[in-house]
């Protein structure tokens, strides 16, 4: 350990995200390759010293806690725990984060000494990974509200790639049997006998921690909820989610002395006549078992919505992944002018 394939590939995964901005000393990870990249986790960052380090991933990240903000973060998995290395401007965030986060590195904010903080998630607390629409992101429950975390991936493959990496580490767990009876039948394990519908896809890893996954069913919730969104103007029947998508808007400012723009994440849905930017809670949902009310936000708040036939023109970026999209809408108005010419022209 570690292996010559092992330590090129955590080398070629050790790449911050272009369009994210992060602080001087996770560019500082970032600039690490190979041996130099395992050492800078044995000396810094692993708690114990035979644990091996076997998966690396850039990501935005949200905590339970806080989840308004969302944060980019280095993060590790080894033999032992998920370690989350976070950009230092996170803690400086939010003001509330004081019982959260024990700052007592102060002293350290105006030498040339640069600071992260680390969040460590051991194996043997994981309880449930919930995996999101279309493997857009993850979360990774353990046993309180200070153990959920959300890695918003916006990438099928990262997605995939790191629980295939976290079922093989949590293979090497032992565990205690759990007391259920290990064959259990296709009905009792996945159906309600209640109402006979499906509920959500789990999986019950040999070490006892959940995988949930999405069905079928939450894509009819959200179908629903956009129909909703849209004033009944269309049939619910005929109306097809086309694209889910975690993406970002981006607003631009002209400041005085440099034009500036920020990112903001947002769920883009499309559907056969609509598009639509969603402002998604993607950490309370669906809700921990140890939570006593609801949430004090709907899982989907309705942003912007515009309409297909209202699209003048789509601008493309000549940069290379992620692309930058521009739509052009008709400035009209009443959106309805053309619609409601027609019903009374030719009746109905």
């Amino acid at each position: 350990y570690p292996s010559e394939l092992l330590m090129q590939k955590i080398t070629e995964d050790n790449q911050i995200p272009v369009h994210l901005h992060v602080s001087v000393s996770l560019q500082y990870v970032a600039g690490l390759k190979g041996r130099a990249l395992v050492e800078f986790f044995h000396s810094n960052i692993a708690e114990v010293e035979n644990e091996e380090l076997r998966h690396l991933m850039w990501s935005s990240v949200l905590f339970y806690k806080t989840p308004s903000v969302e944060v980019m973060a280095c993060v590790l998995l080894s033999t032992k725990a998920i370690y989350f290395l976070l950009d230092d401007s996170f803690v400086h965030a939010d003001k509330h984060q004081s019982d959260f986060w024990n700052k007592e590195n102060s002293d350290c904010e105006n030498s040339s000494f640069h600071l992260s903080c680390c969040f460590v998630l051991k194996l043997n607390d994981l309880q449930s990974v919930n995996v999101g629409l279309f493997d857009q992101y993850f979360r990774i429950t353990g046993h309180s509200a200070d153990h959920i975390v959300t890695c918003l991936t916006r990438d099928s493959y990262n997605t995939h790639t790191f629980i295939q990496q976290l079922m093989a580490v949590l293979s090497l767990l032992a565990r205690t049997p759990s007391p259920e009876p290990v064959d259990k039948d296709f009905y009792s394990e996945f159906g309600s006998k209640n109402t006979g519908k499906m509920e959500n896809y789990e999986l019950i890893h040999s070490s006892r921690v959940k995988f949930i996954y999405p069905n079928e069913e939450e894509i009819g919730d959200l179908a629903f909820l956009v129909a909703e969104k849209m004033d009944g103007l269309t049939n619910l029947p005929s109306l097809n989610i086309l694209l889910y998508v975690l993406a970002f808007q981006v607003n631009h400012f002209e400041g005085s002395a440099q034009n500036t723009s920020s990112l903001q994440p947002k769920t883009l849905i499309l559907t056969s006549s609509d598009l639509f930017l969603f402002d998604e809670d993607y950490i309370s949902y669906p809700l921990p078992e140890f939570a006593k009310e609801p949430p004090k936000r709907d899982k989907y708040q309705l942003a912007d919505g515009r309409r297909i036939r209202d699209l003048d023109r789509v601008l493309m970026g000549y940069q290379t992944y992620p692309q930058a999209l521009t739509f052009v809408f008709d400035d009209v108005q009443n959106q309805d002018l053309m619609q409601n010419l027609t019903l009374d022209h030719f009746g109905e």
